[in-house]
């Protein structure tokens, strides 16, 4: 059965083409530094906001017209799945994310859900064997069945600890079955409402001894894959533990699994913890813990989640360029974690997200790449820090010097003599640089 009876595959055309239906800059194909676009950029496609979002918001019912939608229970699993591939191979993407519950309807007991994944997986796999697109990452949701009101490794309910442990158990079994290059954990509702019936130090405890365990037990099975936490500062929670970058890796650091974890970052995530997206990733990249992205972005005006379809070329090409200053994404990815307006509720409209978002980042790689070759951020920065290349800065930096000589090199000082940042300066190259090279 097709799902997508009106649609093509999607081919790159040029920027030139007025076909809906095509790419204006993301050509699979075309070489950007040592990689071609598809192996810069990995794009993957998220489940659960392409196959399962309805459309509903705190305010009002679904919209999302879905011709899968006729069917229930497993039936529905199933229909979504072949339509899940039929996207994939119409879209040409090499990767997809799921959460468990996304691909199978949970059971009345956590035996049944597990029985109702292993027939879902066995079909995905068949599927798998046909097709160019594979498993970017999976992961368990322990945030949106009631059982998880109080969080799940950090609920104060030990039963809750262990059904969540059993679900992640479940996850790694099936990410190490399907070949997933990563494994996520995105920490819902592990964090407090207040802290007037919270008790952090032992939440925090327990949620390091949950990720040990998951360790341990990827290890037990040999699944290698690499394991990601996505940050995010609130929403549901009041205060998340994994608030942003910084504080997720301080928390890897304290428990010991800083050699063992990296970052999924989205966008929007970063917007709520008051950060720009290259803000999170810079940190991630210097700290050499980048792993993968979540392709999306917010709505400034707007103080929650909105999981935008990404159409910004400037973060799009700031974004970018530190993944090429990291060397590429290794085994992560750019997974669209984002959903199409309530109002884009007809089945073609994931079809234009997805175009839209692949261009996006194929302009801002192309820019990126562009602002690397030239060095034209890099030559700002080292002029900028010259001060810390000799004399007493030189002296900082390589560890040969000590209060009393700073001192008497301040009490020596007449004068400190400043440069100018130019941000409007170099904000207009960046500008220059977009509408010139973004077509190229």
């Amino acid at each position: 059965m097709s799902y997508f009876n009106n649609i093509d595959k999607i081919k790159f055309e040029g920027s030139k083409s007025t076909n809906p239906y095509a790419f204006k800059f993301y050509n699979p194909e075309q070489k950007i530094g040592n990689q071609t676009m598809e192996e810069y950029l990995r794009f993957g496609v998220a489940y659960w906001h392409t196959l399962t979002m309805d459309g509903s918001d705190p305010f009002g019912a679904g919209t999302m017209v879905r011709p899968w939608d006729k069917f229930s229970g497993m039936d529905l699993a199933k229909a979504r799945l072949e339509a899940s591939f039929e996207f994939f191979e119409k879209l040409n993407v090499p990767f997809f994310c799921f959460h468990d519950v996304d691909i199978a309807p949970e059971g009345s007991n956590l035996r049944e859900t597990n029985q109702n994944l292993d027939t879902i997986v066995g079909l995905m796999k068949d599927y798998m064997k046909d097709s160019n697109t594979k498993l970017l990452w999976n992961t368990a949701n322990n945030f949106t069945h009631p059982r998880f009101v109080h969080g799940a490794a950090s609920s104060n309910e030990a039963d809750v600890f262990a059904y969540s442990a059993a679900k992640v158990k479940k996850g790694l079994e099936i990410g190490k079955e399907l070949g997933a290059e990563n494994y996520v954990f995105w920490g819902g509702r592990e964090g407090y409402e207040t802290l007037l019936n919270t008790d952090m130090k032992l939440e925090m405890d327990n949620l390091g001894r949950f990720f040990h365990m998951a360790v341990d037990y990827a290890k037990e099975i040999g699944f290698d894959a690499q394991f990601l936490i996505e940050p995010k500062p609130k929403e549901p929670t009041t205060h998340q533990y994994d608030f942003d970058v910084a504080t997720g890796h301080a928390f890897l650091q304290n428990y010991g699994l800083q050699d063992h974890f990296k970052f999924n970052i989205e966008a929007n995530h970063a917007t709520l913890a008051g950060h720009t997206f290259e803000h999170e990733l810079r940190y991630a990249r210097v700290n050499n813990m980048l792993g993968s992205v979540d392709a999306n972005q917010g709505d400034p005006l707007l103080g929650w989640d909105t999981d935008e379809f990404p159409a910004d070329l400037y973060s799009a090409t700031l974004a970018m360029y530190e993944v090429i200053k990291n060397g590429g994404l290794g085994r992560g990815g750019l997974n669209f974690d984002a959903k199409v307006r309530r109002g884009s509720f007809e089945p073609e409209d994931l079809f234009h997200a997805h175009i839209s978002g692949m261009d996006t980042f194929a302009i801002g790689l192309k820019v990126a790449q562009k602002l690397y070759d030239d060095k034209v951020l890099e030559d700002i920065i080292d002029n900028r820090y010259k001060s810390f290349t000799e004399g007493v800065g030189l002296d900082i930096v390589s560890g040969k010097t000590d209060f009393h000589k700073l001192e008497n090199h301040a009490l020596n000082l007449q004068q400190i003599k400043h440069q100018s940042g130019r941000l409007e300066k170099i904000k207009a190259t960046i500008n220059q640089y977009l509408i010139t090279y973004a077509a190229e």
